[in-house]
């Protein structure tokens, strides 16, 4: 069965074609060391913010754009407030951005650690919320996501598997700890519909009620 569903996974990678300017902002990340979503997982989140009703999305890490490209790639009116302390790899997101046909008003860049920026965004205003920064700082960064959030929002916790060590209980660092005790919380908690989604290096979707 493992075989089979390590197949299967690879294939569902795979099929993705990934398009170049997408391609351009991941060989920029690499430059920076920066880690990103799979294609795959890029096609994953602009399927979810196609959603009806998903107009106003916030992103915890910028990185190079590569995220938001595919987040504002899924409709021609929704907007998207990402937030990163890196200024050079937004440097480059703002670059790819503009590269595109996305008007600049559908964006905005804030360069600053998200625990200064999320209290002050405000509530139940956003339709979607995708958490994909340091994983040390992801619980509070989901508290105030779900703050934000509507009801009927979308929340996406990234890197939810940590390079498949959430999955090995023998592992007992400090990010995999804090990332698998979150998709527990979050799995569980009665106030969400959460499921894990083994795509990439793993998200965890939470409807909030």
């Amino acid at each position: 069965m493992a075989a089979d569903k390590a197949l299967a996974w690879s294939y569902a990678e795979g099929i993705v074609t990934e398009p170049s300017l997408m391609a351009t902002a991941r060989a920029q990340s690499a430059d920076l060391g920066i880690e990103t979503l799979s294609a795959a997982t890029g096609k994953f989140l602009a399927v979810l913010a196609a959603s009806n009703g998903v107009q106003h999305i916030a992103e915890i890490g910028t990185g190079t754009g590569l995220s938001g490209l595919y987040l504002l790639s899924a409709s021609h009116d929704s907007v998207l407030t990402t937030i990163d302390i890196e200024a050079e790899a937004q440097n480059y997101a703002r670059e790819n951005f503009a590269a595109t046909n996305i008007r600049s008003g559908r964006y905005r860049l804030i360069n600053a650690r998200s625990a200064d920026i999320l209290p002050r965004l405000a509530d139940r205003a956003y339709d979607l919320v995708l958490v994909d920064g340091d994983p040390l700082e992801a619980a509070g960064d989901v508290d105030e996501a779900l703050r934000m959030l509507r009801s009927g929002g979308i929340l996406v916790l990234a890197h939810a598997l940590n390079s498949d060590r959430v999955a090995d209980p023998a592992r007992r660092d400090h990010a995999t700890v804090a990332l698998r005790n979150l998709g527990k919380e979050l799995i569980e908690a009665e106030e969400l519909i959460s499921s894990l989604i083994p795509l990439g290096d793993g998200l965890v979707v939470s409807v909030k009620r």
